[in-house]
């Protein structure tokens, strides 16, 4: 049968609503820090339920444009709620635990050999990733660079060139898998203080510590707002 008879997709309720909000923002001219109506008022204004509306504004949750706080409205993190589309959230979702599965295997192995076979470079480049780290997030920022050049400085320090092909080879996914555990509510400055006991442990030369460390730091990685939202959850 030709492809152009295949099935079509069904356009979730929510995605209309995400579209209308961003409308909404970029006419009303909102910034960073104001807040949206309340959710009873855009369900009532829009036409359709609370739960379409909730939905919508996890979707911006769970791409840091928007923080919901506990019983004190929702407010804009950025200037637009220009959202990635959902499909690709779906797809970035369902990769998602094969990447920090990998990462786990792979970097708490390279942290153990970083703590035995690191030298005075190496160090001085792990401190430089940290210091990096901890200067974006002090004007702000999440420390995705920062992040970056430490784990790559991690990688380096292993001194094993078939481990860091295997890192090379999934560094796409592995950004992606930044990103989303950085915008996180709260968890660059979690980040930074596990990437201080990791170097702690590879500067002491203690591999099974930085084995450890870097496991325990991998696991909050993995605690991720995208993998808890479900995108068929559309209740009209």
């Amino acid at each position: 049968m030709p492809d152009a008879l295949r099935p079509m997709a069904r356009t979730r309720l929510y995605e209309q609503v995400l579209e209308r909000l961003r409308e909404y923002v970029t006419s009303a001219r909102l910034s960073a820090g104001d807040k949206l109506p309340a959710e009873r008022e855009l369900a009532q204004r829009l036409g359709v339920s609370r739960a379409s509306i909730k939905q919508a504004i996890v979707v911006l949750e769970v791409q840091g444009l928007v923080e919901a706080r506990h019983g004190g409205g929702t407010y804009l993190v950025r200037d637009t709620l220009d959202a990635e589309p959902v499909e690709q959230l779906v797809e970035r979702r369902k990769r998602l635990p094969d990447v920090l599965e990998a990462r786990e295997a792979l970097e708490t192995k390279l942290a153990e050999l970083a703590a035995q076979r690191r030298t005075k470079a190496d160090l001085d480049a792990l401190e430089a990733a940290l210091d990096h780290m901890r200067a974006e997030i002090a004007e702000g920022g999440h420390g995705v660079e920062g992040d970056r050049r430490f784990h790559a400085a991690v990688t380096a320090a292993a001194h094993s060139s078939m481990l860091a092909e295997f890192m090379r080879s999934i560094a796409e996914q592995i950004t992606e898998s930044r990103t989303e555990s950085l915008r996180q509510p709260g968890r660059p400055s979690r980040s930074l203080s596990q990437h201080l006991a990791i170097f702690d442990a590879i500067s002491r030369g203690d591999g099974g510590k930085a084995a450890t460390a870097m496991r325990r730091h991998l696991r909050t990685v993995a605690k991720v707002r995208l993998l808890a939202w479900n995108p068929d959850d559309d209740a009209e």
